[in-house]
């Protein structure tokens, strides 16, 4: 992890937490709660400046920041047990607000991250972008590890379907079967296959993964057609070319990109390639080939820009986008319960910064507006994810707090003061217990990493 990763990790999760905070801060202010501090970063201020009664603040570490409302740490202490015996508190202060206000500001949180995340999908769709995938056409894995058995095996699927439907719904691009697949874990799914022509329904269960997505077990199938070759490389020094038809290697056909692969894995050493050019057929040999050295092309595969939509269909695509990544991420928070690694599943703050600066250098390594587009992606679905997190009926956090306040306005009084201790201490336990698991599983990837 070098330190241009670190740094623009932070700052992405940074931007991330602060709007969160802002949230917080404006729906405050609109209910006439005070607001003492609203700090971007954490720790001593290396400038502060106070307007009106809020004190702004920039923190010395650049990771997200917190919004201080007037009274709001007396929440479970002495002025909270005043409230409970009449005594009212001074204007402006957090407890004199409504429990209905606080629900408001508990909730603006999490809502203004999910309009940020509907901010950038609009960005990226309002703008376009690039797409790089493979067919709708499947390879068998266990054709590839034969020493496994896979869903897809016992659904009937064979190399070379094509899936066109999942449960009803087009697919035309391998991506999105993966989606629908990665997303239903244990769930029956109808696939509609096309079979040299003929259209087939089959059921498949895919099995649930150690990190909570489901597999079937299909990889993509990439004709076996050459796009690029790499000058000086010894795809080039033995004369193939881009658009050239690999139709065997060391004598075995070859039907898809997978099979040279597994062809070329046997004798790595050797090769010889028999291929196609303009309907004439040659032969290459390579000799002296090393272990893990590279050919030096790339296959053809499907590449294609989206529209640039006009700001009215780019706010719709992205409120679209946004509702769409919503609702996965809270139907998936069942596969929390359905025996998976937890220390795969759930990321902690190392691990969401480490990949969210590698996906930062890869893009930019693409590119400016590769590097934008998968950065912007990345943000929403963390912006999304803490939306969901947040809102978890947990102590504590934002859907805690707000299960109190709703307790609070239909009892009309206020909750005792050792409720609400008893509520956040159990709170506190929980989110240590998650920050533990989550840190252990981040200490797992790294070492998995390195190993």
């Amino acid at each position: 992890m070098t330190f241009i990763n670190i740094l623009l990790g932070l700052i992405g999760l940074g931007i991330v937490v602060f709007f969160h905070e802002l949230g917080h801060f404006l729906a405050a202010r609109l209910v006439g709660i005070n607001v003492d501090a609203f700090s971007i970063g954490w720790g001593k201020p290396i400038l502060k400046k106070k307007v009106g009664l809020t004190e702004y603040r920039l923190g010395m570490f650049p990771i997200g920041g917190y919004c201080k409302m007037q009274g709001e740490s007396d929440y479970s202490s002495q002025a909270y047990e005043n409230l409970s015996k009449g005594i009212k508190p001074q204007k402006g202060d957090y407890l004199a607000s409504t429990p209905a206000q606080r629900i408001l500001v508990s909730f603006a949180g999490p809502f203004f991250n999910l309009i940020f995340a509907i901010f950038l999908f609009s960005i990226i769709w309002g703008v376009g972008f690039d797409v790089t995938t493979a067919g709708n056409k499947i390879i068998l894995a266990s054709e590839l590890i034969p020493e496994q058995t896979f869903p897809a095996d016992a659904s009937g699927l064979k190399t070379g379907d094509r899936i066109i439907k999942i449960n009803k719904q087009q697919v035309n691009y391998f991506y999105e079967i993966n989606e629908n697949i990665a997303l239903n874990p244990k769930k029956n799914l109808q696939l509609t296959v096309d079979r040299d022509g003929e259209i087939l329904l089959l059921n498949v269960v895919p099995s649930l993964e150690k990190n909570g997505a489901g597999r079937i077990g299909v990889f993509y199938w990439i004709e076996p057609v050459i796009e690029s070759v790499v000058d000086d490389s010894p795809a080039f020094i033995a004369g193939l070319r881009a658009g050239d038809k690999i139709i065997s290697a060391n004598g075995i056909p070859v039907r898809n990109s997978e099979e040279f692969r597994k062809i070329r894995s046997q004798n790595p050493e050797k090769l010889i390639v028999e291929y196609e050019r303009y309907g004439a057929k040659s032969v290459v040999e390579f000799d002296n080939l090393e272990e893990n050295n590279e050919l030096g092309f790339s296959w053809e595969i499907i590449r294609f820009r989206t529209p640039r939509l006009s700001i009215p269909m780019a706010i719709a695509t992205g409120v679209k986008e946004g509702y769409k990544i919503l609702t996965r991420s809270i139907l998936s928070l069942r596969v929390l319960f359905m025996g998976i690694d937890l220390t795969e599943a759930v990321s902690g703050p190392v691990r969401i910064t480490y990949m969210m600066g590698d996906v930062a250098t890869q893009g930019f390594g693409q590119g400016v507006e590769r590097g934008f587009n998968l950065i912007f992606n990345f943000l929403a679905l963390i912006s999304i994810a803490l939306c969901v997190m947040n809102l978890l009926p947990l102590p504590i956090l934002d859907g805690g707090m707000m299960i109190l306040f709703l307790v609070e306005m239909i009892r009309k009084k206020p909750i005792p003061p050792k409720a609400i201790g008893i509520f956040q201490t159990c709170g506190i336990v929980i989110i240590i217990c998650l920050m533990a698991l989550a840190l252990f599983g981040d200490i797992m990837f790294f070492a998995r990493g390195l190993n």
